[in-house]
């Protein structure tokens, strides 16, 4: 008999075997994140509205573990649930579904509007599993571009500013207006998304915000955040309006001049929202450089919409070649 709980300190070991298949560094980093997430039992009962850790379930068989599944609520908006972790033994695609079922049906019930994942180009039968068994719908996808050989210091870096809890309106506003995909409603996001979070200094990442105002009229042209979960490799992700001409050139050179200040060897990625206005020609300027694109992943979403009421006492009865409708 199977059976799927909440990940605690005492599963730890027997997820070790799982972390085998993943190299020495990743291993480690693997099995401490899990650690901290089992310790965390108090959050664990927060209302979802001021959840903003990762929670992981196990399912098991007996005293085996035959899968694990990771959800983060998205800062800002807890309603939007990120599945960031999925884990199962000997192509049990049957138990992913189950684990991913059982996420939506318990943080659905909880207020969750929205589930997404991402996932790599090159995982087919994953992506079957969520499209196919779990009803979840191909949104677009997100590039990731490692930069090399780029001499930041010829250019001049643009004049961005750390972005502050008071501008998250207009980065909302400039973020969701360059959004093209026919999906548009998922992936919108509101203002509070683009504030800066009051836990983020105990989140397994850390992102700096900044944005570039246009001169005469002070509205935001350009919205850049620079991520890392190891102060090694740092993902660069720019919003930009296409009605501006802003050059990538120095919004590189500032993103990568604010990083070398506080390191001396790291690794450089942009991220390419392929869903936005200005994807094309973020991705010719990409070509331009000779920067290679090292991943590709689907963006995935599931949402929850809630139905209009009906008037009661009403049966829908339908008839071959027409519809009725008898009031009880």
């Amino acid at each position: 008999m199977t059976r799927i709980k909440r990940l605690t300190c005492f599963d730890i070991p027997k997820i070790k075997k799982m972390a085998e298949f993943l190299g020495s560094d990743d291993s480690d980093r693997f099995t401490k994140e899990l650690r901290n997430e089992a310790v965390r039992t108090l959050h664990f009962y927060f209302p979802l509205k001021y959840k903003f850790l990762p929670e992981s379930y196990i399912m098991l068989e007996k005293d085996n573990i035959l899968g694990m599944i990771t959800v983060l609520p998205t800062m800002g908006n807890p309603y939007k649930i990120v599945i960031t972790r999925l884990i199962f033994v000997n192509n049990l695609y049957d138990v992913g579904k189950q684990l991913v079922e059982f996420v939506i049906a318990r943080y659905g019930a909880m207020g969750a509007i929205s589930f997404s994942v991402t996932i790599d180009n090159s995982h087919d039968e994953l992506f079957k599993l969520f499209m196919n068994e779990c009803g979840f719908r191909h949104c677009s996808c997100e590039n990731l571009w490692k930069v090399e050989n780029f001499d930041y210091k010829q250019y001049p870096p643009a004049d961005f500013r750390v972005c502050q809890n008071s501008d998250a309106k207009r980065v909302s506003d400039l973020y969701n207006s360059e959004l093209t995909s026919l999906y548009k409603p998922a992936l919108l996001r509101i203002k509070t998304e683009f504030r800066e979070p009051f836990f983020e200094g105990i989140t397994n990442f850390y992102k700096n915000r900044y944005v570039l105002e246009e001169t005469t009229h002070k509205r935001i042209i350009a919205y850049l955040s620079i991520t890392t979960s190891d102060n090694t490799n740092f993902i660069i992700d720019i919003s930009t309006s296409s009605g501006y001409e802003v050059s990538y050139d120095r919004i590189l050179s500032f993103a990568i001049s604010e990083i070398s200040g506080k390191k001396s060897d790291f690794y450089i990625f942009l991220k390419q929202k392929k869903y936005t206005n200005t994807s094309e020609r973020f991705e010719e300027y990409l070509h331009s450089k000779g920067f290679h694109c090292i991943q590709t992943q689907n963006v995935l979403v599931k949402d929850f919409y809630r139905p209009i009421k009906q008037t009661e006492n009403v049966l829908k009865v339908f008839l071959f070649g027409e519809n009725g409708i008898a009031v009880n």
